[in-house]
């Protein structure tokens, strides 16, 4: 995806997965100006995994599914490189394994910590009272303007590069509403084909 000729003007990523029974997956890919404009859209047909697949890939499906097979295509089909490609849920997180961009988490505001979220200025001790937690990483999570975000703890060069590449902008963003944008437009597109 990256073109080292290619010049793109300042943009920003926001990668979502809907699932919708009986269909499957759909994904979305929204590509805005710093103005918050639509550069490009992309989305892809339904996806389901068969049964087969479901056994042999087990635990680690979902992170298939969202990363690879739905995120790195979306990402491939953009002709825009933006500054940060950012998602709504955590397992679209390992898409970062498949695109050089950092790869953030947009956090609710008004949503309590979730237990794997480690604050930026903890020293990452978490103390849990509920019960077994998901099989995923430990999130870094770090406030950007009026934004709260969220990466695995293994991606701090990551969080450098967000916040030096959002430094100025910052603080005019909303990272959580383009994730409506993409729901709205998925709809819409599955309307059109019925």
């Amino acid at each position: 995806m990256s073109n080292p000729g290619k010049k793109s003007p300042p943009a920003l990523g926001f990668l979502t997965i809907l699932r919708q029974e009986p269909h499957g997956l759909f994904g979305g890919y929204l590509i805005l100006n710093a103005l918050g404009r639509p550069l490009e859209f992309h989305c892809t047909a339904p996806i389901k995994p068969n049964r087969a697949q479901e056994i042999l890939y087990g635990p680690t499906l979902d992170a298939f599914l969202y990363g690879e097979q739905i995120g790195r295509t979306l990402l491939k089909q953009a002709g825009i490189e933006p500054l940060l490609i950012c998602t709504d849920q955590e397992t679209t997180l390992s898409v970062r394994e498949h695109t050089e961009l950092p790869v953030a988490l947009v956090l609710p505001q008004d949503e309590p910590p979730i237990e794997s979220i480690v604050p930026e200025n903890s020293p990452q001790k978490i103390l849990r009272i509920d019960g077994a937690h998901r099989g995923g990483p430990k999130l870094l999570s770090f406030d950007l303007g009026r934004n709260r975000l969220a990466l695995p703890t293994r991606s701090e060069d990551d969080r450098r590069k967000i916040v030096e590449r959002l430094s100025g902008i910052a603080e005019n963003l909303d990272l959580a509403e383009p994730f409506d944008r993409i729901r709205g437009a998925i709809a819409e597109a599955r309307q059109a084909i019925r």
